[in-house]
């Protein structure tokens, strides 16, 4: 079996020891960042994305999978910086203010990492003032917004508005998720999209930062 398939299984298994061995072992063996990462890691994600839209992957299996993505992609992100390699795009992320649930907003996360993408998480209880500041500072393609309870998701509207008030509206695309959350409600509030789990969300951030 060749580097990149070892890379690529040890991922679907959800094995960071083996993911990490052999991202370095093709390194050792002259691959190229690049190569590795689209070959093996993003390949494997978009896998673990397919299997789980297929109800063959849950959630738990999503989750090992994407840290032994994690794993591998840390070693791979110096050298792709030195080689200039350019993201898919870049996303801000966080769950909104006076929500402090995270594994949903993890998950997509590290989905979108996996992907390609360049991801600034800014955690829990996130301000629509705190993600006006980190658009102007980040200057990202996508806003992702993530609620599990029906008592912050007005925030994500709040957020909306202060985008627009901020001006910044139409130089940022915003996506939403979260259990309670809909596409209605994402329609309601002048969002660009909305996803019901980590694997659409990376689809829908492909399509609305013109990276699919």
């Amino acid at each position: 079996m060749d580097r990149i398939s070892e890379i690529y299984n040890a991922v679907l298994d959800g094995n960071a020891p083996a993911t990490k061995a052999g991202v370095e072992a093709a390194l050792g063996e002259g691959l190229a960042p690049e190569v590795i990462l689209k070959q093996g890691l993003i390949a494997a994600m978009g896998e673990v994305g397919r299997l789980f839209e297929a109800n063959e992957y849950f959630v738990p299996e999503m989750l090992v999978s994407a840290r032994a993505m994690q794993g591998g992609l840390a070693l791979l992100k110096p050298l792709l910086a030195e080689a200039g390699a350019t993201p898919a795009g870049k996303v801000i992320i966080g769950t909104v203010k006076g929500d402090l649930h995270d594994i949903g907003k993890n998950l997509v996360a590290m989905m979108l990492e996996g992907s390609g993408f360049e991801v600034v998480d800014l955690g829990t209880d996130v301000s629509p003032d705190k993600f006006v500041k980190a658009v102007v500072e980040h200057r990202p393609q996508l806003i992702g917004m993530s609620a599990l309870l029906t008592t912050t998701m007005p925030s994500m509207g709040a957020t909306v508005k202060a985008l627009q008030e901020a001006g910044l509206r139409d130089k940022v695309k915003v996506m939403i998720g979260g259990a309670p959350v809909t596409d209605a409600y994402s329609n309601q509030i002048g969002a660009d999209g909305y996803s019901p789990d980590a694997s659409s969300a990376v689809r829908l951030a492909k399509s609305l930062a013109g990276a699919d």
